[in-house]
């Protein structure tokens, strides 16, 4: 048995960002303009308005300020509320694996790694692209890595899968080296024309690199114990899969084809499922929520974040202590706890421990403990 450690994490940031204001303009431009056109139906008492958005409401209910997206254009456009993403030839590189080998280098230089050493690459990530061929491959690829690649989706809690895959392939002594690498375009299934959930959604993605911890070069966080744990829900779902062609009716404006949740069941129903996981985590490992000195968690929203930090911690946590990204991220799926742990870990001291976890649609919930160790 190989003891596995993430020795190097790589965070790639889109260059434009949204803030609540310029989303408020866009989605009540686009209200307006629907109520314009329905305004008979709506006196009728056939249809409802549309009501308008604001930053306070969108601060509230999440605590986002801010996302990065890879268009800013065609979501602001009350005529479009969508990215424009223009195709791309079948020998230019995909946008996804774009981003993900900005990141992936990013982590590699950190571990001081070559891409020709690394033995695996898990693409993670809650959509793709693209059926196949795998993402991961295409990243491969691109970045010189040898060994193979595979594509894995568990929707938010995919990079916490992706970390315990890649860690029991080096407990197990298959690989010695691997990137697990999240690139998120939540903008693309995100209905921005909802004033329920228009402000949930960034695009970012991360990268961290897992190897055996005799190969470490420097300072890194051995993994101690990784948890995975899924249960059927369908209060978060998107229905965009390749069977779309196959069902009668439009499909280009099917509302289901992109993110759904009934915010409501997931509050009462994911709430105690992460906690007690992540309790009953710490409790197998003798783990003490005394020695528990960081959690970065899945940055889906502010609220869930502070009741999991107070019960897995037993108190209110500081700032230090459970680090929250949402307020300039939004919710980023996969990446949130890992650009959370990339931003957030460089200063803890020899010998601290810290648990990564993410959750999310499925429902699906994954931790990792790690601990820190320094370079001698």
């Amino acid at each position: 048995m190989h003891q596995p450690a993430i020795t190097g994490t790589g965070v790639f940031t889109p260059e434009e960002v949204i803030t609540n204001d310029e989303l408020v303009v866009a989605f009540n431009a686009y209200a307006d303009r629907m109520n314009a056109e329905n305004a008979a139906a709506i006196a009728a008492g056939e249809i409802e308005p549309m009501a308008h958005s604001s930053s306070e409401f969108i601060v509230h209910a999440s605590g986002i300020e801010n996302r990065f997206v890879m268009n800013k254009s065609g979501i602001l456009d009350p005529e479009v509320m969508h990215p424009q993403l223009p195709a791309r030839s079948d020998e230019e590189p995909g946008i996804m694996a774009e981003m993900a080998v900005d990141a992936c280098r990013k982590a590699l230089a950190m571990a001081q790694v070559d891409a020709s050493d690394v033995d695996a690459v898990i693409c993670a990530a809650s959509n793709h692209e693209r059926a196949y061929p795998a993402i991961a491959v295409e990243i491969q690829q691109l970045l010189g890595c040898g060994g193979f690649g595979f594509d894995m989706n568990v929707a938010c809690s995919s990079a916490t899968f992706g970390i315990q895959a890649a860690a029991d392939m080096i407990r197990a002594g298959s690989i010695r080296k691997a990137l697990v690498v999240n690139p998120e375009i939540c903008s693309a299934h995100l209905e921005w024309r909802d004033r329920d959930c228009h402000f949930i959604f960034g695009d970012v993605c991360t990268a961290v690199l897992i190897e055996r911890e005799e190969d470490a070069r420097g300072a890194h966080f051995t993994i101690l114990s990784t948890r995975c744990a899924t249960e059927f829900s369908n209060n978060i779902r998107n229905n965009n899969g390749f069977l779309r062609r196959t069902r009668d009716g439009h499909m280009q404006d099917r509302r289901d084809m992109l993110f759904m949740q009934e915010g409501r069941k997931v509050f009462k129903q994911v709430l105690p499922l992460v906690s007690n996981h992540i309790a009953q985590h710490m409790a197998d490992e003798g783990v003490s929520q005394g020695d528990l000195k960081r959690i970065w968690l899945h940055q889906a929203n502010k609220t869930m974040n502070d009741f999991i930090g107070k019960k897995v911690m037993g108190r209110v946590p500081s700032p230090e202590e459970q680090p929250n990204i949402l307020q300039d991220y939004a919710n980023t799926s996969s990446a949130g706890s890992i650009i959370a742990f990339a931003q957030h870990s460089a200063d803890m001291a020899a010998g601290e421990i810290g648990l990564i976890c993410s959750f999310g649609a499925g429902y699906s919930v994954g931790s990792v403990i790690l601990k820190r160790e320094v370079a001698a």
